[in-house]
């Protein structure tokens, strides 16, 4: 492509949870008549739009959202996943002759869009289909000794627990027979040249966001979150959802489900809850002041 190729701002608003991004957000989509497009790993699953803090009816009515509750909480959603699921949409959104505002606070993600990542294959969806439910019913050690004996270097790189990326690892060596390293090697796949990310990082003072964190969640319950955890844990003991799937870990939920099972009280897990998230978003704020 040529140099002289006319520039397309791509914006990237990021920072930790509850750091007020996505208010930033619409402030730049309004101006810029842009379109947000979610870059979360929590918001892109629907089933906890309180606890997850989607944005509500009032914000969607302000300036369009894209992939937010965009998947069923049973899909496993990696970078390179999030990455094949957005580049349609912000060319899309490019097409439409608006301005494409990626916002959210999963580093990984970001760093996918921006830097590329290794051209991967398709995997068919019965592949993908047969490795997650043999790692449901071989539950994650098994599954990981698996992947040990077939592909031992990916092996290497995961802990048992990173279960998006030991599943895929296990779906690219079902489909292709080929190791994901043997795929990684290959020279990156990159966004258009034409393409001039501008990024925003929202990043308060560590004072400012503990409170920040505290404040939400106070109203996250005032809004109902332990009525929706209720629900959500139903929707885990019927079947309907998996057990061990990465959003059931979800900040809120996890901690609020423990008041539900009769195992914390509930001002404990209201506590665990505000100290957890807190915790989560001063290792986020590190991340971006480092990384990004």
């Amino acid at each position: 492509m040529s140099s002289t190729a006319q520039k397309i701002p791509i914006h990237i608003v990021c920072g930790p949870t509850a750091s007020g991004k996505s208010a930033k957000a619409i402030e730049m989509a309004e101006t810029l008549n842009g379109v947000i497009i979610n870059c979360d790993s929590q918001q892109i699953y629907n089933g906890l739009p309180i606890i997850g803090a989607q944005p509500p009816q009032e914000d969607l009515e302000r300036v369009p959202h894209k992939l937010y509750a965009h998947l069923h909480p049973n899909e496993v959603c990696s970078a390179g996943n999030w990455r094949e699921i957005a580049l349609p949409v912000i060319k899309n959104v490019i097409e439409q002759d608006k301005t494409p505002i990626i916002c959210g606070g999963t580093g990984l993600y970001i760093k996918a869009l921006i830097d590329g990542l290794s051209p991967m294959p398709d995997i068919p969806d019965q592949v993908r289909q047969k490795v997650v439910k043999r790692y449901e019913q071989l539950g994650a050690e098994t599954f990981y000794k698996e992947l040990q004996d077939k592909d031992p270097i990916m092996a290497e790189r995961f802990h048992v627990n990173h279960k998006a990326r030991i599943i895929r690892a296990m779906e690219v060596i079902e489909a292709t027979g080929k190791s994901l390293s043997e795929w990684q090697k290959l020279p990156r796949d990159k966004p258009p040249e034409n393409w001039d990310f501008k990024i925003t990082k929202v990043l308060p003072s560590r004072e400012d966001l503990y409170k920040r964190c505290n404040q939400r969640f106070d109203l996250m319950m005032d809004m109902g979150a332990l009525e929706e955890a209720q629900h959500f844990h139903e929707r885990i003991i019927s079947g309907e959802i998996n057990e061990n799937v990465p959003f059931a870990k979800a900040l809120g939920f996890k901690q609020l489900r423990m008041y539900i099972t009769g195992e914390w009280s509930l001002d404990f897990a209201i506590e665990r809850a505000k100290a957890d998230t807190r915790h989560y978003a001063k290792r986020q704020n590190t991340w971006f002041t480092n990384q990004i």
